[in-house]
């Protein structure tokens, strides 16, 4: 099947996954609700803020589920890494650092076209870390967003390299460092908590906590012995969703995901006018 009106026509089908590239999410996502199926999309949700709100509307309406398959919040490692941060293991978090370091793409296609991705790298890589930096965090508000990037010269280009610099409301400061162009021996992927009493990270989860003035290695036992928590995260994820979709498993609209792309469109606003913004 190579139409996807014809797949929504199908009365056996209750719910979708939408994986084509961005700029079709919102369109897709739009008609499967019309067509009163449950979704599962896959990230970004829209190319904007304003798409991501048209989208939760048209869920609204309709009466249907729709998820975002941001699939990092269920990996074993983060949520292992979120029971401790509630726990108030690390003291107060002060601080996040994350980064991603990817070879370059030698396939071409959509997602070298800015109208068709959105955007490049940060796109690709760095969403993903911002929205696990800032579902960790509970959301706190930003106060200031700083962004630096590399993106060849035309209207059409897609940046290769972005810096982004966070500052929240809470005090935590967060820095994401993204890389599509990457050269070096392997690539990289990083993601790391501070507090004042101790810091974990992930792939595989290694937790320092300072007992009687000295850091101690507490990480859980087995962490690293664990099959790919990415392909764990895929796993519970689809589970997730399916239970969603009977009724069985608690469903919070994505509403979040409208934060998410509204500070997106900050740090690229920063990084194209080469100033610090103020949310």
């Amino acid at each position: 099947m190579t139409d996807i009106e014809d797949l929504l026509e199908l009365d056996a089908v209750d719910a979708v996954i939408v994986a084509t590239p961005n700029h079709l999410h919102e369109p897709h996502v739009l008609s499967a609700l019309a067509a009163g199926k449950h979704v599962l999309c896959e990230r970004p949700l829209a190319l904007t803020s304003a798409g991501v709100e048209r989208l939760l509307a048209a869920a609204d309406r309709a009466g249907r589920r729709v998820m975002v398959a941001n699939n990092h919040r269920f990996r074993s490692d983060v949520q292992a890494l979120d029971r401790f941060l509630r726990g108030g293991e690390l003291g107060n978090v002060t601080g996040v650092r994350a980064g991603a370091y990817h070879f370059p793409r030698d396939d071409g296609g959509w997602r070298l076209r800015r109208a068709e991705a959105g955007g490049g790298s940060f796109f690709d890589h760095g969403i993903p870390l911002l929205d696990l930096a800032l579902w960790l965090t509970d959301f706190s508000p930003l106060t200031r967003v700083g962004a630096h990037m590399h993106r060849a010269a035309g209207a059409s280009a897609v940046e290769d390299g972005m810096l982004v610099n966070l500052a929240c409301a809470n005090g935590i400061a967060m820095s994401l460092d993204v890389s599509g162009a990457y050269v070096g021996q392997e690539e990289r992927w990083w993601f790391e908590v501070l507090g004042d009493r101790g810091s974990a990270r992930l792939a595989p989860l290694r937790v320092v906590k300072e007992l009687n003035g000295r850091p101690f290695d507490v990480s859980p036992a087995g962490a690293a012995g664990r099959e790919s928590t990415f392909i764990q995260s895929y796993r519970a994820e689809l589970a997730h969703f399916f239970a969603v979709v009977r009724g069985e498993g608690a469903y919070e609209a994505p509403a979040d995901q409208v934060t998410v792309h509204r500070i997106v469109e900050a740090i690229y606003r920063s990084a194209d006018e080469g100033r610090e913004i103020r949310p």
